[in-house]
């Protein structure tokens, strides 16, 4: 596996971004999505076992996160899925003509799904981890006031995001060195927090409309992000989605002690749809 690191100008904000590739020619890249608070360094694990089957993986860190530059947690959609199309654009001139995939964990769950809705892009499938379409927060009815109030009038103010990081893994080393990573933080914006209700309410409503193959993965002891939510897209979309609900696992499923059977089954269904994508990258399911 070769790792590479990068810093890129985007409208004048740096994006940190990382490669892991495959010793030989590389079957399909995955492009993948952080969470909340986060950043790509975390998954070099991940990576790891995708490179180990001859898949390349892209990544970057998402503005207000891990090594790129803006405000701490201070991240919206609009410029975010303009990040993504770079992601893809960059992937698809470094390994042409190989078929091109979406992953993302939690935020980042909720980003390619929602994505993938608004840009109908050229991938021959998603893969999304705990996205968080619904979570505790939209139980509070007075944040969820206060931040549809204030959102429009203070969008950059950064609050502490009230993330329990104890719910990431049930293993203690995850979580201390999650603790312990100077790139880790717990803020979020007003602006972004709008943004993210607003992406998790039209995600639900447009599951129908998914364009490509979905895997959708969820811990089924997750305090952090609902698997209720992952259930209720699963069932809307119907045969385009595989759904797998982990029993008693905790947010970060790739983080789990069981991690390996995880991302087993990840692999499994990328070899899957890397099949049917066929030899020129484009999906046989793609609309």
């Amino acid at each position: 596996m070769r790792i590479e690191e990068h810093d890129i100008d985007a409208a004048g904000v740096s994006v940190h971004t990382r490669q892991w590739e495959p010793d030989g020619p590389a079957r399909a890249v995955v492009c993948l999505v952080h969470g909340l608070g986060e950043h790509s360094g975390r998954y070099g694990h991940v990576a790891a076992r995708l490179t180990e089957a001859g898949y390349a993986v892209s990544s970057f860190d998402l503005r207000g996160h891990g090594a790129s530059g803006g405000r701490r947690g201070d991240m919206r959609f609009a410029e975010t899925f303009g990040d993504i199309d770079r992601l893809l654009a960059g992937a698809a001139a470094r390994w042409p003509g190989r078929p091109l995939f979406l992953y993302g964990h939690s935020l980042g769950g909720l980003l390619v799904i929602a994505y993938a809705l608004a840009r109908r892009p050229a991938v021959a499938g998603v893969v999304a981890s705990g996205p968080a379409l619904r979570t505790p927060l939209r139980e509070q009815k007075v944040k969820v006031a206060l931040v549809r109030l204030l959102a429009p009038l203070l969008p950059r103010l950064a609050l502490p995001s009230g993330l329990d990081d104890r719910g990431i893994s049930r293993d203690p080393a995850v979580v201390a060195a999650y603790r312990a990573d100077p790139l880790v933080h717990g803020q979020a914006s007003l602006g972004f927090a709008r943004d993210a209700m607003d992406a998790a309410d039209a995600a639900l409503a447009g599951a129908a409309q998914f364009p490509v193959p979905l895997l959708l993965l969820h811990g089924g002891a997750d305090s952090l992000t609902d698997p209720g939510g992952s259930r209720a897209f699963a069932a809307a979309l119907g045969p385009a989605c595989t759904l797998t609900v982990y029993d008693g696992l905790f947010h970060e499923i790739h983080n789990e002690p069981e991690q390996s059977r995880v991302l087993d089954d990840v692999l499994a269904w990328l070899d899957r749809e890397t099949a049917a994508a066929g030899p020129d990258g484009g999906s046989a399911h793609q609309s």
